[in-house]
């Protein structure tokens, strides 16, 4: 195996809007090799296009020219650190060009490359013609597309590398290509090696958050200091694939195998089947070790071969939406605030209407403080002081319009406590829905545009590959609990984290300890937790088994109120799901409140299982 014995690669940036300090850290105080930034959510890829359609120059990530890269564009030179990044978007050319301009600007040499290819709206048409449909729903392809862009893997970027460029701007690109192609470049890894791929993989999806790695977002989060100084996550990656995840010393920040298991959660479907279009990736018995104070060793990731198809996110136009939030305060204040929006939803439909005008297509109503995602799990009756947020949304923009107008005479005439409008009316904004679909590799082809010329990107041939089989875990897992039992809430005796694809959300559920698992098991069906999230989850439930983890990761469909950009809700991404989850009565042995990893709270006593 060529190459060197360690290759260090650090992330400064997990999304559009991540603090600068994140590169100026790594790069000044990390020691690495590679500097990653991603910055394409879906969500992002819905507001660089809306930038690019009323600027031709836009659609990139200008955070990433003049934040990031400006001030350090010295030092990256000096310490021959080289950067990749996502953040060309729906514009990768432009971003190159306004990053060269700060090269050139600053008098020096380094040199920028742009991965092409991933933008397939030009075959827009002759994918609707050949009936392409979305690859959860089976609806057909929208009339009219904004974007449409494949998730390519790492082999641009490796040319673009082979090349000799010292910056590398993609578009749309998987997360953890970002980290893959820099460790197969300097490694030499092969095509084939899919064990290795699949390491990288997880170096890469570990990584893509940035501070989430580092115990941001962390359960238990009285136990992470330094959140004003966060460290930013860095992989010591060898040749076999085994790295460690660690933080630039005297940062704040927390990392322990907890903290990297609740990442290696996040956003994933079936752990043992997690496709990607470089490596089907099975992290299902992955081994998490702590090596050192903020270090965690990672090895076990297993892999196979990928299939023929890239997953392609394409993006539309669907009306218009609109979000008015107003405070109110005093008893009752979850009532009196519902009976509000209840109120101003009536009076607008009645106006549009006699406008002329159809209903809105959707409504919704959160009271924000008074428990309103938990449903009926929620215990905030008697909240005092609450925030009214009401959304809808419709095909015509003027029925909006006059929702917006029609938000402010509450203050008058409805209930007493409403404040907070000081943010003026709520302004009406496109809906952009994400529409996915599959697409063979040999329909949309990378390419590397590089000092003046264009070069083509050669592609590994695609084998013919079995379907990975999911994880099982072993028995015992289904052996009754036995003795006194009491009912403690999922947080104590597991942690978790959770995330969003489109509609889906994700919950990890990992236990504290693997003596927790059966009870965990015998309590989460997935039944039980669909019927826990029927308020917010309209699809169906699925459990898959994560056995090196000891837990469990959940997919919850039709569960975000269309996700993204496309949702009324205050949380589409699944944000707080894991959270609701955590509050989830279990049975368990009265024992275990003995044990040393259970965590502390109070819970009712339930029957003997004997009885």
């Amino acid at each position: 195996m060529n190459g060197p014995a360690v290759i260090r690669i650090g992330c400064g940036g997990g999304f559009w809007g991540d603090s600068a300090e994140g590169p100026r850290q790594l790069v000044l105080s990390g020691g690495i090799d590679y500097l990653i930034m991603d910055y394409l959510a879906e969500v992002t890829m819905s507001l660089l296009v809306r930038a690019k359609a009323k600027a031709p120059e836009l659609g990139y990530a200008t955070d990433f020219v003049l934040h990031a890269m400006q001030p350090l564009l010295a030092e990256l030179s000096a310490r021959r650190i080289r950067v990749i990044t996502n953040a060309g978007g729906v514009n990768p050319l432009a971003c190159r060009d306004a990053l060269q301009a700060a090269i050139d600007a600053a008098g020096l040499s380094l040199k920028v490359a742009a991965v092409l290819g991933d933008d397939l709206l030009p075959q827009a048409e002759v994918l609707r013609a050949e009936g392409v449909s979305e690859m959860f729903s089976g609806t057909p392809m929208p009339t009219r597309l904004l974007s449409a862009n494949a998730y390519f893997g790492a082999p641009g970027i490796v040319k673009a590398l082979q090349l000799g460029a010292d910056i590398v701007v993609t578009g749309r690109v998987t997360d953890s290509a970002l980290a893959l192609a820099p460790l197969m470049h300097e490694f030499g890894w092969s095509p084939e090696d899919y064990d290795r791929l699949s390491a990288g993989s997880l170096v890469g999806h570990i990584l893509e958050c940035g501070a989430q790695a580092t115990g941001g977002l962390y359960t238990d989060w009285r136990e992470v200091p330094g959140w004003d100084h966060m460290g930013f996550p860095i992989a010591e990656v060898s040749a076999d694939g085994s790295f460690v995840v660690t933080k630039p010393s005297g940062t704040g920040g927390l990392i322990t195998p907890a903290t990297i298991a609740e990442q290696v959660v996040y956003e994933v479907g079936d752990p043992a089947a997690y496709a990607l279009p470089d490596v089907v990736c099975d992290f299902s018995q992955i081994d998490l070790r702590q090596v050192g104070p903020d270090r965690v060793q990672v090895s076990g990731a297993r892999g196979s071969a990928p299939g023929g198809e890239y997953k392609v996110s394409a993006t539309y136009a669907d009306g218009y939406r609109a979000t008015a939030m107003m405070m109110i305060g005093g008893r009752e204040a979850a009532q009196k605030g519902r009976a509000v929006a209840e109120a101003v939803l009536s009076r607008s439909r009645r106006l549009i209407r006699e406008a002329g005008l159809a209903d809105f297509s959707a409504t919704s109503v959160e009271i924000l403080g008074a428990e309103a995602i938990y449903g009926p799990h929620g215990r905030a009756g008697a909240t005092r002081e609450a925030i009214i947020k009401i959304a809808a949304s419709h095909a015509d923009k003027r029925a909006l319009e006059l929702f917006a107008r029609e938000i402010f005479p509450a203050g008058t005439a409805m209930a007493q406590g409403l404040t907070g409008f000081a943010g003026g009316r709520p302004a009406v904004t496109p809906v952009v829905r994400l529409f996915s679909f599959l697409l063979p590799k040999d329909r949309a082809l990378p390419e590397v545009d590089f000092q003046g010329r264009r070069h083509a990107v050669a592609m590994p041939d695609i084998p013919v590959r079995p379907q990975p089989a999911s994880a099982i875990l072993p028995d015992p897992l289904s052996a009754p609990l036995s003795g006194d039992l009491i009912a403690v809430p999922l947080i104590r005796i597991a942690h978790g984290r959770s995330g969003d694809k489109g509609d889906i959300a994700n919950i990890g559920v990992l236990a504290r300890h693997p003596d927790f698992l059966p009870a965990i098991a015998a309590a989460l069906t997935a039944q039980a937790v669909g019927e826990y999230f029927a308020h917010l989850a309209e699809g169906p439930v699925r459990r898959f088994d994560w056995p090196g983890l000891h837990g469990f990761n959940f997919m919850l469909h039709k569960a975000l109120g269309g996700g993204g950009m496309a949702s009324l809700r205050h949380d589409p991404q699944g944000k707080t799901y894991a959270q609701i989850l955590m509050d989830f009565h279990v049975p368990v042995p009265a024992a275990w409140l003995q044990h040393d990893a259970i965590a502390a709270d109070n819970a009712p006593k339930m029957a003997s299982a004997a009885e």
